[in-house]
């Protein structure tokens, strides 16, 4: 479940983000995906039909998003989704599981957290004990939100002797 829990903050960021990303970035055409595969050796690229039908393809399909996200069908990605963000998205989208999960000491939510933050599985366990060892000041004390959850962890894996030294944020 931890895995569908990600894919779906993922795609969340991803429909909050498309306005933002099409008025940054100029018109360059479809692109990726099954639609940039099946009609890429189309004639007249830049012209309007095989960018129609490329559009078309990939939205019938969604294989342009899943291609981008899982770097297939001709898309490439460095493996971040707004690195600076996922996280507190993530954890905006999680907060009462996360909170729950970090008073037990364990949990998917938690799981994927830890992979977010660039937890190496292997360190897994330490960063459970950590969220459990500290959970009133991470959750409890203060002002308690998402944001200030990430902060906190983040202060917390960094001094950590064991989680500073794996944390790959």
């Amino acid at each position: 479940m931890s895995k569908k829990v990600l894919v779906l903050s993922i795609a969340v960021l991803f429909s909050a983000q498309a306005g933002l990303a099409m008025a940054a970035n100029p018109d360059t055409g479809p692109g990726c995906g099954l639609g940039k595969l099946a009609w890429g050796e189309y004639k007249g690229q830049k012209e309007i039909a095989p960018q129609v039908l490329q559009a078309t393809t990939n939205g019938t399909f969604g294989s342009q998003t899943f291609g981008i996200s899982f770097g297939t069908s001709g898309c490439t990605n460095d493996g971040k989704v707004m690195s600076e963000h996922k996280t507190t998205m993530f954890a905006s989208l999680n907060f009462e599981a996360l909170s729950a999960e970090m008073a037990q000491g364990q949990g998917e939510h938690l799981a994927s957290l830890a992979t977010l933050m660039g937890v190496p599985a292997e360190r897994h366990a330490a960063f459970f004990a950590l969220t459990q060892e500290r959970y009133t000041s991470l959750v409890q004390a203060g002002e308690a939100s998402p944001i200030a959850l990430v902060k906190s962890l983040n202060d917390a894996i960094a001094g950590h002797p064991v989680l500073a030294q794996a944390s790959v944020r």
